[in-house]
C-alpha cells in the first residue's frame, strides 16, 4: 500500500476524519484559559467543561490540554485535582502562572446602577466576592467565565465577570476594569498530556500519595523522607480520598525531576511506604 494512502487510512480509522488540534481548553472563547491557551499555540479547541479537554488529550483529538489548577487568592481548582488523580492518566508537562484581572462587564447601555445579577464561573464570583456585596449585586455560576460574558445579552439588568478579550468577542460593555478583591490575584495553569518534560536545570515534580490507616506519625514519616534529604517542598495540601470520613489523599509539588537519581529514589521510597501513589509529572518551574 502506498505510504500517503496508508497513513491516511490510519488517520481516518483512528481519528475519524476529525482535524487533530494542537490545543484543548476550557471554553468558549475569551476565557482567561484561552488567553493562556493563546499564547502556548493558536490551533486550538475549545471545550465546554474540563473532562472535555482532558477527553481531548486521552483520545488524541488534541496534543495537549491547557486547565487552571491553583489561585492565588482561592486555592487549589479541586475538579481539576480530581481528575488527574481518580479519572485520568494524564501527566503535568508544563506550568504557566498568569496575573488574573477581573471585569464587570454588561450589554451596551446597560450601568452600574442597573445591574442586579452577576454571571461567571464560581472561581471569578468567589474571587469578587467584596466587591458584589459593596453593590448589592447578586451572583450566579457558569460553567466559564466566557458562556457567562457569552449569554448575558439574554438577561435583563444582569452583567458577566469576564476578560478584556470577552468582552471584544462578544460585544459587551466594559463597566469597570480590574474587579477583584486582591490585586495580587495570579492563576497557575498547567499543560497536560501524555507525558511529561525531559529534566531541565529547574523543575517541579507533582505526586499524590494516600498512608496506611491507622498508622500515627504516618504523614511525619513521609515528610521527614524529604527532609532528610534536604528535598525543598513547594506545596503540600490534602483532599477527600472519596473512601469515607477521615481518609485523605495528600498533593506534594516538589523540587527536582523524578528521573533525576536522587529524586527517583526518594519517591521509590515514598511509593513503598504509601498505600496509594502516583506521580502527576515533572517539568520545569515557571520563569516569568
Amino acid at each position: 500500500m502506498n505510504i500517503k494512502i496508508f497513513l491516511i487510512f490510519n488517520y481516518f480509522y483512528y481519528f475519524g476524519g476529525s482535524i487533530i488540534k494542537d490545543i484543548a481548553f476550557l471554553g468558549p472563547e475569551g476565557t482567561f484559559t484561552h488567553e493562556v491557551a493563546s499564547k502556548i499555540s493558536n490551533d486550538l479547541l475549545a471545550c465546554d467543561s474540563i473532562n472535555h479537554v482532558m477527553d481531548a488529550v486521552i483520545s488524541g483529538k488534541c496534543s495537549k490540554g491547557v486547565v487552571p489548577i491553583e489561585n492565588s487568592i482561592e486555592g487549589s481548582v479541586n475538579i481539576i485535582l480530581d481528575l488527574l488523580v481518580h479519572s485520568y492518566d494524564l501527566m503535568i508537562e508544563k506550568e504557566i502562572i498568569y496575573p488574573i484581572n477581573h471585569n464587570l462587564l454588561a450589554p451596551k447601555g446597560v450601568e452600574l446602577k442597573d445591574i442586579t445579577d452577576v454571571f461567571s464561573h464560581p472561581q471569578a464570583l468567589a474571587q469578587c466576592h467584596n466587591y458584589l456585596i459593596e453593590h448589592n449585586i447578586k451572583p450566579h455560576q457558569t460553567l466559564s467565565t466566557a458562556i457567562a460574558s457569552k449569554k448575558i445579552n439574554n438577561f435583563k439588568n444582569s452583567a458577566s465577570i469576564g476578560t478584556l478579550k470577552s468582552a471584544k468577542i462578544y460585544g459587551l460593555n466594559v463597566v469597570e476594569k480590574n474587579i477583584q478583591d486582591v490585586d495580587n490575584n495570579e492563576t497557575r495553569f498547567v499543560v497536560i498530556s501524555n507525558h511529561d518534560s525531559r529534566p531541565s536545570s529547574n523543575d517541579k515534580t507533582s505526586i499524590v500519595f494516600s498512608l496506611y490507616d491507622d498508622k500515627p506519625g504516618g504523614l511525619y514519616e513521609i515528610l521527614s523522607i524529604f527532609a532528610n534529604n534536604h528535598i525543598n517542598l513547594s506545596k503540600i495540601e490534602s483532599r477527600p480520598s472519596k473512601q469515607g470520613l477521615g481518609k485523605y489523599i495528600f498533593f506534594i509539588d516538589m523540587y527536582g525531576h523524578r528521573k533525576n537519581e536522587k529524586i527517583s529514589e526518594i519517591l521509590n521510597e515514598v511509593r513503598n511506604n504509601t498505600s496509594f501513589f502516583k506521580i502527576l509529572g515533572s517539568y520545569p518551574v515557571f520563569e516569568s
